[in-house]
Protein backbone atom coordinates (compact mmCIF):
# COMPACT_ATOMS: atom_id res chain seq x y z
CA UNK A 1 0.00 0.00 0.00
CA UNK A 2 1.26 3.47 -0.89
CA UNK A 3 2.19 6.08 1.65
CA UNK A 4 -0.39 8.50 2.10
CA UNK A 5 0.46 12.10 0.78
CA UNK A 6 2.05 14.31 2.65
CA UNK A 7 -0.89 17.11 3.99
CA UNK A 8 -0.39 20.89 2.64
CA UNK A 9 1.22 22.43 6.19
CA UNK A 10 4.28 19.37 6.52
CA UNK A 11 4.94 19.80 2.74
CA UNK A 12 5.51 24.21 3.54
CA UNK A 13 7.69 22.86 6.60
CA UNK A 14 10.10 20.48 4.93
CA UNK A 15 10.50 23.47 1.91
CA UNK A 16 10.86 26.14 4.58
CA UNK A 17 13.31 24.11 6.64
CA UNK A 18 15.30 22.93 3.34
CA UNK A 19 15.17 26.57 2.60
CA UNK A 20 16.71 27.58 5.90
CA UNK A 21 19.23 24.80 5.82
CA UNK A 22 20.35 26.16 2.20
CA UNK A 23 20.60 29.80 3.88
CA UNK A 24 22.67 27.79 6.82
CA UNK A 25 20.20 28.15 9.73
CA UNK A 26 22.29 26.07 12.52
CA UNK A 27 19.78 24.75 14.48
CA UNK A 28 18.24 23.02 11.60
CA UNK A 29 18.01 18.62 12.65
CA UNK A 30 21.47 16.98 11.22
CA UNK A 31 19.20 14.07 9.36
CA UNK A 32 18.83 14.63 5.46
CA UNK A 33 15.93 15.88 4.25
CA UNK A 34 13.97 14.40 1.26
CA UNK A 35 16.07 15.15 -2.44
CA UNK A 36 14.21 18.51 -3.69
CA UNK A 37 13.06 16.70 -6.49
CA UNK A 38 10.41 14.98 -4.13
CA UNK A 39 9.30 18.18 -2.86
CA UNK A 40 5.77 18.80 -5.07
CA UNK A 41 6.56 22.38 -6.77
CA UNK A 42 3.64 24.44 -5.11
CA UNK A 43 4.25 25.72 -1.67
CA UNK A 44 1.67 27.96 -0.33
CA UNK A 45 2.60 31.44 0.24
CA UNK A 46 3.41 32.99 2.85
CA UNK A 47 1.57 36.70 3.44
CA UNK A 48 3.03 39.19 2.56
CA UNK A 49 5.03 41.99 4.94
CA UNK A 50 2.59 44.53 6.22
CA UNK A 51 3.11 48.05 4.06
CA UNK A 52 1.37 51.13 5.35
CA UNK A 53 0.54 52.12 1.59
CA UNK A 54 1.08 49.32 -1.34
CA UNK A 55 3.09 50.55 -4.32
CA UNK A 56 1.54 51.72 -7.34
CA UNK A 57 3.07 49.74 -9.50
CA UNK A 58 2.97 46.36 -7.80
CA UNK A 59 1.28 43.66 -9.68
CA UNK A 60 -1.55 42.33 -8.10
CA UNK A 61 -2.82 39.49 -10.44
CA UNK A 62 -0.17 40.73 -13.39
CA UNK A 63 -2.17 39.38 -16.86
CA UNK A 64 0.20 37.10 -18.78
CA UNK A 65 1.21 39.91 -21.00
CA UNK A 66 0.98 43.77 -20.25
CA UNK A 67 -1.89 45.44 -21.79
CA UNK A 68 0.31 47.60 -23.64
CA UNK A 69 2.81 45.36 -24.43
CA UNK A 70 3.03 43.79 -28.07
CA UNK A 71 3.30 39.95 -28.13
CA UNK A 72 6.37 38.38 -28.19
CA UNK A 73 8.04 37.30 -31.98
CA UNK A 74 7.67 33.30 -32.26
CA UNK A 75 10.96 32.06 -33.31
CA UNK A 76 12.05 28.87 -35.03
CA UNK A 77 14.70 26.87 -33.46
CA UNK A 78 17.25 27.56 -36.25
CA UNK A 79 16.29 31.26 -36.19
CA UNK A 80 16.31 31.49 -32.28
CA UNK A 81 19.67 29.71 -32.23
CA UNK A 82 21.12 31.65 -34.97
CA UNK A 83 20.72 34.84 -33.17
CA UNK A 84 21.42 33.74 -29.94
CA UNK A 85 25.09 32.60 -31.09
CA UNK A 86 25.23 36.20 -32.89
CA UNK A 87 24.43 37.72 -29.57
CA UNK A 88 27.26 36.11 -27.76
CA UNK A 89 29.81 36.28 -30.42
CA UNK A 90 28.75 40.51 -30.10
CA UNK A 91 29.42 40.23 -26.49
CA UNK A 92 32.59 38.27 -26.25
CA UNK A 93 33.77 41.02 -28.68
CA UNK A 94 32.46 44.16 -26.95
CA UNK A 95 34.84 47.13 -26.30
CA UNK A 96 31.90 49.60 -25.87
CA UNK A 97 32.97 50.60 -22.20
CA UNK A 98 36.18 51.04 -20.67
CA UNK A 99 35.26 47.55 -18.84
CA UNK A 100 36.80 45.60 -21.35
CA UNK A 101 40.42 46.92 -20.98
CA UNK A 102 40.32 45.58 -17.75
CA UNK A 103 38.63 41.98 -17.96
CA UNK A 104 39.78 38.52 -17.47
CA UNK A 105 36.96 36.80 -19.18
CA UNK A 106 33.33 38.34 -20.51
CA UNK A 107 30.85 36.73 -18.48
CA UNK A 108 27.58 36.27 -20.75
CA UNK A 109 25.34 33.92 -19.16
CA UNK A 110 24.41 30.19 -18.30
CA UNK A 111 21.77 27.64 -18.07
CA UNK A 112 18.81 26.41 -19.83
CA UNK A 113 17.74 28.60 -22.72
CA UNK A 114 14.24 26.89 -22.28
CA UNK A 115 14.38 28.12 -18.46
CA UNK A 116 11.27 29.18 -17.38
CA UNK A 117 12.47 30.96 -14.22
CA UNK A 118 15.88 33.61 -14.98
CA UNK A 119 18.03 35.00 -12.34
CA UNK A 120 19.21 38.66 -13.47
CA UNK A 121 22.49 39.82 -11.07
CA UNK A 122 24.32 42.91 -11.31
CA UNK A 123 27.66 42.31 -12.69
CA UNK A 124 30.42 39.68 -12.14
CA UNK A 125 33.15 39.56 -9.22
CA UNK A 126 36.91 38.24 -9.19
CA UNK A 127 35.74 34.75 -9.38
CA UNK A 128 33.51 34.71 -12.09
CA UNK A 129 35.89 37.50 -14.38
CA UNK A 130 38.41 34.42 -13.87
CA UNK A 131 36.09 31.63 -14.83
CA UNK A 132 33.89 33.14 -17.27
CA UNK A 133 30.67 31.95 -15.56
CA UNK A 134 28.36 34.03 -13.51
CA UNK A 135 27.61 33.32 -10.09
CA UNK A 136 30.53 31.09 -8.82
CA UNK A 137 31.69 32.65 -6.20
CA UNK A 138 30.39 32.59 -2.26
CA UNK A 139 27.18 34.51 -3.72
CA UNK A 140 27.05 32.28 -6.30
CA UNK A 141 27.29 28.68 -3.77
CA UNK A 142 24.16 30.71 -1.65
CA UNK A 143 22.31 30.94 -4.58
CA UNK A 144 23.08 27.65 -5.59
CA UNK A 145 21.26 26.33 -2.79
CA UNK A 146 18.34 28.69 -2.71
CA UNK A 147 17.83 27.57 -6.45
CA UNK A 148 18.10 24.01 -4.62
CA UNK A 149 15.73 25.01 -1.49
CA UNK A 150 12.88 25.79 -4.60
CA UNK A 151 13.17 22.28 -5.82
CA UNK A 152 15.19 23.26 -9.02
CA UNK A 153 18.53 22.76 -10.15
CA UNK A 154 21.19 25.25 -11.60
CA UNK A 155 20.95 23.98 -14.69
CA UNK A 156 17.26 24.26 -15.32
CA UNK A 157 17.46 27.90 -14.73
CA UNK A 158 19.01 30.69 -16.31
CA UNK A 159 21.72 32.76 -14.73
CA UNK A 160 23.40 36.04 -15.59
CA UNK A 161 23.69 39.56 -14.98
CA UNK A 162 23.24 43.07 -16.46
CA UNK A 163 27.07 43.88 -16.75
CA UNK A 164 29.10 40.67 -18.95
CA UNK A 165 32.37 42.15 -17.05
CA UNK A 166 33.60 43.03 -14.05
CA UNK A 167 33.98 46.69 -12.83
CA UNK A 168 37.52 46.72 -10.65
CA UNK A 169 37.35 46.10 -7.24
CA UNK A 170 33.38 44.61 -7.65
CA UNK A 171 32.12 48.23 -7.16
CA UNK A 172 28.81 49.53 -8.31
CA UNK A 173 28.04 49.96 -12.04
CA UNK A 174 27.90 53.30 -13.41
CA UNK A 175 25.16 54.41 -15.79
CA UNK A 176 27.66 54.17 -18.49
CA UNK A 177 28.58 50.89 -18.39
CA UNK A 178 24.56 49.45 -17.78
CA UNK A 179 23.98 51.73 -21.13
CA UNK A 180 26.58 50.07 -23.16
CA UNK A 181 25.80 46.24 -21.44
CA UNK A 182 22.20 46.49 -20.79
CA UNK A 183 21.11 45.60 -24.76
CA UNK A 184 22.79 42.42 -24.34
CA UNK A 185 20.56 41.75 -21.20
CA UNK A 186 17.61 42.75 -23.23
CA UNK A 187 18.33 40.52 -25.76
CA UNK A 188 19.03 37.63 -23.75
CA UNK A 189 15.74 37.92 -22.37
CA UNK A 190 13.52 38.55 -25.39
CA UNK A 191 15.48 35.14 -27.02
CA UNK A 192 14.75 33.23 -23.36
CA UNK A 193 11.03 34.25 -23.04
CA UNK A 194 11.25 32.93 -19.18
CA UNK A 195 7.83 32.88 -17.37
CA UNK A 196 9.64 34.86 -14.49
CA UNK A 197 12.74 37.14 -14.09
CA UNK A 198 14.19 37.18 -10.67
CA UNK A 199 15.82 40.70 -9.91
CA UNK A 200 18.82 40.26 -7.57
CA UNK A 201 19.52 43.48 -5.65
CA UNK A 202 19.03 47.17 -6.89
CA UNK A 203 21.06 47.65 -10.17
CA UNK A 204 19.32 44.91 -11.97
CA UNK A 205 16.12 45.70 -10.75
CA UNK A 206 16.35 49.23 -11.23
CA UNK A 207 17.83 48.62 -14.84
CA UNK A 208 14.96 46.05 -15.78
CA UNK A 209 12.14 47.95 -14.18
CA UNK A 210 13.71 51.93 -15.41
CA UNK A 211 13.14 52.72 -11.55
CA UNK A 212 15.56 54.89 -8.82
CA UNK A 213 13.04 52.94 -5.80
CA UNK A 214 15.87 50.51 -3.56
CA UNK A 215 15.61 47.28 -3.05
CA UNK A 216 14.40 47.42 0.34
CA UNK A 217 11.24 48.97 -1.20
CA UNK A 218 11.13 46.87 -4.26
CA UNK A 219 11.55 43.27 -2.91
CA UNK A 220 8.54 41.15 -2.45
CA UNK A 221 5.98 43.22 -4.97
CA UNK A 222 5.42 41.78 -8.53
CA UNK A 223 6.78 43.51 -11.52
CA UNK A 224 5.99 43.68 -14.82
CA UNK A 225 9.16 43.67 -17.97
CA UNK A 226 7.76 44.07 -21.18
CA UNK A 227 4.87 41.02 -20.32
CA UNK A 228 7.05 38.99 -18.06
CA UNK A 229 6.58 38.60 -14.10
CA UNK A 230 9.77 39.91 -12.14
CA UNK A 231 10.24 39.20 -8.49
CA UNK A 232 12.69 41.26 -7.19
CA UNK A 233 14.57 40.26 -4.00
CA UNK A 234 17.90 41.06 -2.28
CA UNK A 235 21.49 40.01 -4.37
CA UNK A 236 22.92 36.65 -2.27
CA UNK A 237 26.14 39.05 -1.60
CA UNK A 238 24.08 41.08 0.49
CA UNK A 239 22.48 37.90 2.65
CA UNK A 240 26.07 37.09 3.47
CA UNK A 241 26.92 40.71 4.66
CA UNK A 242 23.79 40.84 6.57
CA UNK A 243 23.17 37.69 7.78
CA UNK A 244 19.94 38.21 9.89
CA UNK A 245 16.71 36.25 10.45
CA UNK A 246 14.77 38.84 8.64
CA UNK A 247 16.69 38.77 5.83
CA UNK A 248 16.82 35.55 5.53
CA UNK A 249 12.86 35.69 5.64
CA UNK A 250 12.09 38.06 3.13
CA UNK A 251 13.88 36.11 0.59
CA UNK A 252 12.22 33.20 1.10
CA UNK A 253 8.24 35.08 1.39
CA UNK A 254 9.83 35.97 -2.37
CA UNK A 255 10.68 32.70 -3.81
CA UNK A 256 7.69 31.54 -2.05
CA UNK A 257 6.08 33.44 -4.47
CA UNK A 258 7.86 32.64 -7.66
CA UNK A 259 7.53 28.85 -6.79
CA UNK A 260 4.04 29.38 -6.42
CA UNK A 261 3.32 31.69 -9.77
CA UNK A 262 5.30 28.69 -11.45
CA UNK A 263 3.66 25.99 -10.30
CA UNK A 264 -0.03 27.48 -11.10
CA UNK A 265 0.73 27.16 -15.33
Amino acid sequence: MSAAPEPPLAQALLARLRFERAMGLECLPAAPLAPASALPVQVPAAPPPARTAPLATTVQAAPSRAPDSPAPAVLDAAERARRWSALEARALGCIKCALHQTRTNVVFGEGSRDARLVFVGEGPGADEDASGRPFVGKAGQLLDKIIGAMGLKREEVYICNVLKCRPPGNRTPNPQEIGACSPFLEEQLELLSPKVIVTLGSPATQTLLKTTDGITRLRGHWRLYKGIRVMPTYHPAFVLRQYTKETRQAVWEDMQQVIKFLSEG
